[in-house]
């Protein structure tokens, strides 16, 4: 009877994981998700702690220490870290994911090396041993590559695309899978050898990510997420825990859905992703003298928004960086009251983590229905009189359509140039996340306003006012 309660609690709980995953997929009840998702992994946790007492087991002690601990710095980080840096802190959560498959990983290996050492050999043992050194691999992996990427996106650490870094991840990955294979084969071999899989898959997990490009940056967590959630679902099956297995089966297929959307996104393969080297500068013409750009005023761009039909807001990092989510809601609300219709175009890879921007603008209580995805928005441009492209720059660079030398050529964009006129807010003329020129600045429909895009914004919302 006991049992048979557990295992209900552990599906409703599964139940509640899939419920909830499945709202996050819309914006608009995805924080009922969240919700959701949170009590089906609150019900697991408890179901989990109470499962013990049936084995007579006290450890209650150091778990709700760690509990404890590990409580109090969510709690806080949640609370002081910025709105701008959720992708850093995502990085660094899912990084610790990966660390704690491999912790629980390593303390069932000693309990495998007495079984073995006594000459038990089973089939059981074995698979179960070979599943334990596959979530090492995997969960050391993401541990050290989420935490590389959490420093990439702080800008801690600078892109460094060594072409050795290529040769070298396949002689680590062949050897890592090597000396798991040898390890099942002969458990009673030296102990080093999981110590060897461990070390070498952590430092693996760094030259994994080191190649890849910063305006990657998004896939990369993505493709970690997918990581870490197959070394939990990989555990799940070492320690027979259900809830384990399915959630992290959830959250390594969805990791990896978003991944292939994502490159889709980019028009690029997964592969082509891996082997990094994303970024750098494109190929330059001949007629750079001939670019010009076009400064404009604040009352300039103040008569064009006052007056127009339609703007469209296209959001970037530098509105993340600037903290102007909430200034463009402000605009937007001046807007709409002078009968402009306002809304705002979102790639699928503007930020640095998937739905970056979309949380931002939710955050400053954006209605979803003004949110257009890439399609939508392309669609809209012909129409639209004015595109404010505020600290975006690689999501609508059209020397992706354009320039079959440049690096991004064939990613799909935000065609902004179709709008009648372009503004661009920029701290200035600098190349964005991936490094390469945009020629969008130089067309004769585009003017730049230089400036942190949150003070723009708010002296734009002045000169408006003074229209009336």
């Amino acid at each position: 009877m006991q049992q048979a309660l557990i295992n209900l609690a552990y599906l409703t709980s599964v139940i509640l994981l899939i419920v909830g995953l499945k709202r996050l997929s819309s914006p608009a009840i995805a924080r009922s998700g969240n919700f959701i998702a949170a009590m089906g992994m609150g019900l697991a946790i408890l179901v989990t702690l109470i499962v013990p007492l049936s084995d007579g087991n006290n450890n209650y002690l150091l778990i709700l220490i760690g509990l404890g601990i590990g409580s109090a710095i969510g709690l806080i980080l949640s609370k002081r870290v910025q709105m701008t840096a959720m992708p850093e802190l995502v990085s660094l959560f899912n990084g610790l994911g990966g660390a704690c498959a491999v912790t629980i990983s390593l303390l069932e290996l000693f309990q495998y090396q007495e079984i073995f050492s006594g000459g038990s050999t089973g089939a059981v043992h074995m698979g179960k041993h070979f599943t334990t050194l596959l979530t090492i691999f995997i969960g050391a992996i993401a541990f050290t590559g989420s935490i590389l990427a959490y420093l990439k996106l702080a800008g801690k650490v600078s892109d460094k695309h060594p072409a050795f870094l290529a040769y070298l991840n396949i002689v680590f990955l062949l050897g890592i899978l090597g000396m798991i294979g040898y390890r099942v084969y002969a458990p009673d071999a030296s102990f080093m050898i999981p110590w060897m899989v461990l070390s070498l898959s952590l430092l693996y997990g760094l030259t994994f990510v080191q190649p890849i490009g910063s305006a990657d940056m998004p896939v990369v967590i993505s493709l970690l997420n997918a990581f870490t959630g197959i070394a939990a679902a990989l555990a799940g099956i070492v320690y027979g825990n259900q809830v384990m297995f399915i959630g992290g089966i959830l959250v390594g297929s969805s990791g990896t859905i978003l991944t292939v959307l994502m490159c889709q996104a980019m028009n690029r393969s997964l592969f082509n992703v891996i082997i990094g080297g994303f970024g750098g500068s494109s190929k330059k013409g001949d007629d750079d003298d001939e670019k010009v750009i076009v400064e404009a005023t604040l009352n300039d761009v103040a008569i064009l928004c006052r007056y127009a039909d339609r703007v469209v807001m296209v959001p970037g990092y530098g509105m993340a960086v600037a903290q102007a989510q909430k200034t463009c809601k402000e605009l937007d609300n001046l807007l709409s009251g002078f009968g402009v219709d306002v809304k705002y175009a979102v790639h699928p890879v503007a930020g640095r983590m998937p739905g970056h921007m979309n949380v931002l603008l939710a955050e400053a209580d954006v209605p979803y229905p003004s949110l257009l995805d890439m399609d939508d928005a392309n669609a809209l441009m012909p129409e639209t009189q004015v595109c404010l492209i505020i600290g975006a720059n690689d999501v609508v660079n059209p020397g992706a359509l354009e320039d079959p030398s440049s690096p991004i050529y064939g990613m799909p964009i935000l065609e902004v140039f179709n709008s009648s006129q372009v503004i661009v807010l920029k701290r200035s003329m600098n190349f964005g996340y991936s490094g390469i020129e945009n020629p969008l600045f130089f067309k004769g429909n585009t003017k730049m306003l230089f400036g942190d895009a949150k003070d723009s914004l708010q002296h734009l919302i002045s000169e408006i006012r003074e229209l009336g």
